[in-house]
């Protein structure tokens, strides 16, 4: 019995650009269904082991909906490898310095640790306004509640 799996892979997917405006979403809400896109899971031919996912711009990160007590008690950590080097930010002091980085950290959050999450992050490109450098790609906007 010799038989072989046929598996559609990246070679039968389609990557498609879309075009988030992130103006007065949550962020957790927003990251976690830019996660999904970015990911392929809502394609048909998801595989976890394939990057499959499409393209995503998101605009406006500036005016994103940080709520609750998230300004003053969520913490940045980093740390520069020497002694002493651990620096501590709040988010907002990450959020005025710039906003996209909020919205890249919790995407890259919820992502793969592996070298196909890094893969899959390249897909991202967050701009604090609505200008953008992909208008050459004619992103579809979408509506990140059709989810």
């Amino acid at each position: 019995m010799n038989t072989k799996t046929t598996f559609n892979g990246i070679e039968a997917s389609e990557r498609e650009w879309h075009l988030v405006d992130a103006s007065g979403l949550p962020i957790g809400r927003l990251a976690s269904e830019l996660a999904q896109i970015l990911r392929g899971k809502h394609k048909p031919q998801y595989a976890p082991h394939l990057d499959v996912g499409d393209h995503v711009v998101v605009i406006n990160a500036g005016k994103i909906a940080i709520t609750s007590k998230k300004p003053e008690q969520k913490m940045y950590h980093s740390h520069s490898g020497y002694p002493g080097g651990q620096k501590i930010k709040t988010a907002k002091e990450v959020f005025a310095k710039s906003p996209s980085i909020l919205i890249e950290k919790a995407v890259k959050g919820m992502l793969p640790k592996n070298k196909l999450g890094a893969a899959i992050f390249k897909n991202l490109r967050v701009y604090n306004d609505e200008n953008h450098k992909q208008n050459s790609q004619n992103p579809e906007s979408i509506n990140i509640n059709e989810f």
